[in-house]
């Protein structure tokens, strides 16, 4: 936040592609509404990469980003191929900006969309999920990635869904999930949601699967005001929106921390039209005004936006948004900057003009403590890379029931999440990838130690099984143990089962 005369210091990348050209014109538009800020430019991107800089970012530019704590970025492009680490991801997660905030808003007639009602906006968390990037490949034919969901990370965006809500007079937030498949990690981000919503009487909530949610995002946008979802599925959907608004050119972004934030547009680096004075810069500029907003100068942001709707309006467009029936001149870069520029200080006719209060603050999140719970190891999933004879599931069934030991017995295998011994359907395709859980044998009625708090497995017994996994030649590649936790089983169970 600043006052009236004192500058924000902000770090800006010009990125790749058309990065340097949209950012050089929003830098325009800024300075000649009056922005009061000075810029640290640090060299981020394609070129960063291939000089042997993993990380896409150039060294010390961390130490920049960390003082100034608001970066304008422009999109960047990372190279094909293994090796290249994405770096928003890396930004997002290393500044702990956790909640990514597109909004949406249809501008028509003047920019051409089926919905003209609609304005929506897509709060997206921005840390784990498959986003978390940890990959194996653990046998010849298959590869994992592995989705992280905490309830931390679930209460932290849905919070600050609802207290943006709250704080820009929405009325609505809607949750998105699959929590009818993925019934533990999208079943917390949902539980999450309702106890979180219970909080907030004055708002409205309601909950889709994230599926029919995009369908209905296509369908009928207007039915929606703020939405909170996953990492994936608000990438996804937040580009479903911007295109369903009329174009993705338009779209800007806040991924906002505790500390820091980070302002971008939503689209790519569109190399094939770089350098050619093409590129829609208003995705960008919309991306400087929810960062003029953050540092405390709302009014010059709401001047930008209101110059940019009047420059819409009077048909000046770049060639995404070009049509024969709404477009009076069809501009470059370069001028679509100076029609903004030459309307600051004027208020579209026809389009809700915008308005944006003078005492903005940045919104704040307050987790509930967590709590202890017990937590008790009833088994666990040892996967193997196996192949056999003939793949056959019933002959590695046998060779591991001649394994298990006194105090574990095999309770399943899976391939690919179904069931395949014991019993399971003898056209199963499977691959060389096996599950295989194991669990305190029954006979034993649950506790197999000599007093009744003991856990019904303990680790010893799952270091002995391995060892004679081991000695038998088996390969395994992974372990999952498997829990109780607050008297409630903790882990999946298989298709099939």
């Amino acid at each position: 936040m600043t006052g009236n005369n004192e500058k924000t210091r902000v770090t800006i990348a010009y990125g790749d592609g058309i990065g340097p050209e949209i950012m050089a014109a929003t830098i325009e538009v800024m300075n000649a509404a009056g922005a009061q800020l000075e810029y640290d430019e640090i060299k981020i991107g394609q070129d960063v990469y291939l000089k042997g800089q993993e990380s896409g970012m150039e060294p010390g530019a961390w130490e920049i980003l960390r003082r100034n704590k608001i970066f304008l970025k422009a999109p960047i492009t990372t190279p094909q191929g293994g090796g290249y680490k994405s770096l928003n991801v890396t930004v997002r997660t290393t500044l702990g900006l956790f909640a990514n905030v597109r909004p949406c808003r249809a501008y028509t007639p003047y920019v051409e969309s089926y919905f003209p009602k609609m304005d929506l906006v897509v709060i997206r968390e921005n840390e784990e999920d498959l986003y978390a990037g940890i990959e194996h490949q653990q046998t010849n034919e298959v590869v994992q990635c592995l989705k992280l969901v905490s309830r931390p990370g679930c209460e932290k965006i849905i919070r600050y869904a609802f207290e943006y809500a709250r704080a820009y007079g929405r009325k609505k937030v809607t949750c998105m999930s699959k929590d009818n498949i993925m019934k533990l990690s999208d079943g917390l981000f949902h539980k999450v949601f309702d106890e979180v919503a219970k909080e907030y009487p004055d708002i409205e909530s309601n909950h889709f699967i994230i599926d029919i949610g995009a369908a209905m995002l296509a369908d009928r946008p207007e039915m929606f005001d703020v939405i909170v979802t996953l990492n994936l599925y608000g990438d996804i959907i937040s580009d479903i929106t911007a295109q369903v608004a009329g174009s993705v050119g338009l779209g800007g972004s806040a991924n906002v921390g505790e500390n820091f934030a980070m302002f971008e547009a939503i689209h790519g680096s569109a190399p094939d039209i770089a350098g050619k004075d093409l590129a829609n810069p208003s995705g960008l500029l919309h991306a400087a005004c929810l960062m003029l907003v953050h540092a405390g100068q709302p009014k010059v942001a709401e001047k930008i936006m209101n110059a940019l709707l009047k420059t819409l309006e009077d048909g000046i467009h770049t060639g995404d948004i070009y049509s024969e029936k709404l477009t009076t001149q069809r501009a470059g870069t370069k001028a679509f900057a100076q029609a903004v520029i030459e309307r600051l200080g004027q208020a579209p006719q026809h389009l809700a003009a915008v308005q944006m209060g003078e005492n903005a603050q940045p919104i704040e999140v307050k987790l509930t403590p967590s709590r202890a719970k017990a937590k008790r190891l009833l088994g666990v999933d040892i996967f193997l890379d196996w192949t056999g004879e003939h793949r056959d599931p019933r002959e590695l069934g046998q060779l591991l029931e001649s394994l298990t030991g006194d105090q574990l017995q095999l309770s399943m295998i899976t391939n690919r999440g179904v069931q395949v011994y014991p019993g399971g359907f003898p056209d199963a395709f499977c691959t060389d990838h096996w599950r295989c859980r194991f669990v305190a044998r029954q006979s034993l009625h649950g506790t197999h130690r000599s007093h009744n708090m003991a856990p019904d497995v303990i680790y010893y017994d799952i270091i002995s099984l391995l060892q004679r996994l081991m000695s038998a030649g088996l390969n395994f590649i992974k372990l999952e143990n498997l829990y109780e936790i607050d008297g409630k089983r903790a882990y999946s169970v298989a298709q099939g089962a």
